[in-house]
């Protein structure tokens, strides 16, 4: 009896608290399973479920080129924010994002001038005028509050008629950049002279003289190693940072003009190098190859490895065209690369209002909306298609646009001659029985309707004075094996 009461008690107290007399059995979580992707220095994961909307797992996984395990697996465990990702049809996905392990502390750039008088970052520049016979270009270089500044006018020599230059230079041991090789060198600039079409900046490796390489710019002999790009600053009175990529960077460019004569894209021989990147000895601020007043201030110069691009990364973009989730028949994106030029029909023309981001193959084989319509007749004639002069020699298999399943081969009893002609009269490819593949093809004779087992809408079944005829759509059976 004393444990009948006990129960009686807990019972009670149950009620008393407004709780269940007995345990309420737990629903189990749908189960997941982690999955990453990397790019750029960069990973994300998830643990993704079973299904995904609408979506299998297995597809997700598959359109966004995803691997399998969580990013600290690979060594990526540094904490960076989250970042969403719409998979089309099947919503959208939540991703953790990590950078490297060995990126714990570090910043994003690093700095290689400063005028705070940071011991490391701090360097004297020294002004030089056009030292060109008869130059008449001249110009300061001081220090304002944690700035510098360059002040002067780039005229014409007289000798020459042609635009003069001045500059400021430093020499030192600056920090190793190699890391950011493949990144930007940053300016945190401004000028009341932001129309100046002469601003450029130097730095200088692998040469015992930088004077010297700065004044040949590799057009004479053992002058290399002096690195020149062009960069122009904003209008205003704020700081801007202007980036101007490693890549923009030549060490051959005219002394006379400044002009690069053979740019990094021309020849890899004259870009910055990690080795470069790690030894510079002396940077340089200029005005030159353009007449005109100069007034420029520096607040700093940094070096920075290329942002990533993970968070503009569209993981799923096979399946962002595919149409709404509730109207879409399909069991995932159509391919995107279709046989026969198809993927380059990119706008959907069909007779309804569909997404405007739907192509033609999205809409006329997936979106229920036009399932009475079809793709424009004759389209396997268009110049971009031309089917005809595409086909394998003897028999063609066309394959599902979504799924990749075989559909119809062709011809098949007849010859490739009288494909063509049944094709032409009626306006979309014409296939036979003896071309059907069965077991993957659904016909309903009743709305003459005919999809595919990955629910594609493949075309109409339009029996003809010569029997049964399968009239399809090119766009939903130009797909490649799968």
């Amino acid at each position: 009896m004393a444990l009948a009461f006990t129960y009686a008690a807990l019972a009670y107290s149950a009620k008393l608290l407004s709780l269940p007399p007995e345990p309420q059995l737990l629903k189990r979580p749908e189960a997941c399973e982690f999955y990453r992707k990397t790019a750029d220095g960069e990973c994300a994961d998830a643990c993704i479920t079973d299904f995904v909307g609408i979506c299998p797992r297995s597809l997700v996984v598959s359109a966004g080129g995803l691997g399998s395990g969580k990013c600290a697996d690979v060594g990526f465990s540094v904490a960076d924010g989250t970042v969403d990702q719409k998979a089309g049809p099947c919503g959208t996905i939540s991703f953790n994002k990590y950078k490297p392990s060995y990126l714990l502390g570090a910043s994003k750039s690093i700095p290689l001038v400063t005028f705070d008088g940071a011991a490391a970052t701090t360097f004297q520049f020294v002004e030089l005028n056009d030292p060109v016979m008869g130059g008449q270009s001249h110009g300061t270089w001081s220090i304002g509050s944690a700035f510098g500044v360059m002040d002067g006018e780039v005229l014409d020599v007289p000798s020459l008629q042609a635009p003069g230059f001045i500059k400021a230079a430093a020499d030192g041991k600056f920090a190793d950049v190699s890391s950011t090789l493949g990144g930007d060198l940053l300016l945190e600039v401004r000028s009341s002279t932001p129309g100046y079409a002469g601003f450029r900046v130097t730095f200088v490796e692998g040469t015992l003289s930088p004077s010297y390489a700065c004044s040949g710019g590799g057009s004479i002999p053992l002058s290399r190693g002096c690195y020149k790009a062009k960069f122009s600053v904003p209008a205003g009175d704020e700081w801007s940072t202007v980036r101007i990529p490693f890549t923009s960077f030549s060490d051959k460019w005219s002394p006379a003009t400044g002009e690069q004569t053979t740019t990094c894209a021309e020849d890899a021989d004259v870009c910055p190098t990690a080795k470069t990147l790690a030894g510079i000895k002396r940077i340089e601020l200029w005005a030159e190859g353009a007449d005109g007043e100069v007034h420029l201030e520096v607040k700093q110069i940094q070096a920075a490895a290329q942002p990533s691009t993970l968070l503009s990364t569209d993981f799923f973009a096979a399946l962002q065209s595919s149409p709404p989730a509730k109207y879409m028949s399909c069991s995932g994106p159509v391919q995107r690369t279709l046989r026969f030029g198809v993927s380059g029909r990119s706008t959907p023309t069909v007779p309804v209002v569909v997404n405007e981001n739907e192509t033609l193959a999205d809409a006329v084989c997936c979106d229920t909306r036009t399932k009475p319509f079809a793709e424009p007749q004759f389209l396997f004639e268009a110049p971009d298609i031309a089917l005809f002069s595409k086909l394998d020699t003897g028999v063609t298999t066309f394959y599902d646009s979504v799924c990749g399943l075989p559909l119809f081969r062709a011809p098949v009893n007849r010859t490739l001659a009288e494909f063509k002609a049944d094709t032409q009269e009626h306006g979309w490819p014409s296939f036979r029985p003896a071309e059907v593949v069965t077991e993957n093809v659904i016909t309903d004779e009743t709305t003459g309707y005919v999809t595919s087992r990955c629910g594609t809408h493949l075309g109409s079944y339009l029996p003809d004075s010569q029997g049964p005829r399968w009239c399809m759509d090119l766009s939903c059976i130009a797909g490649a094996a799968v």
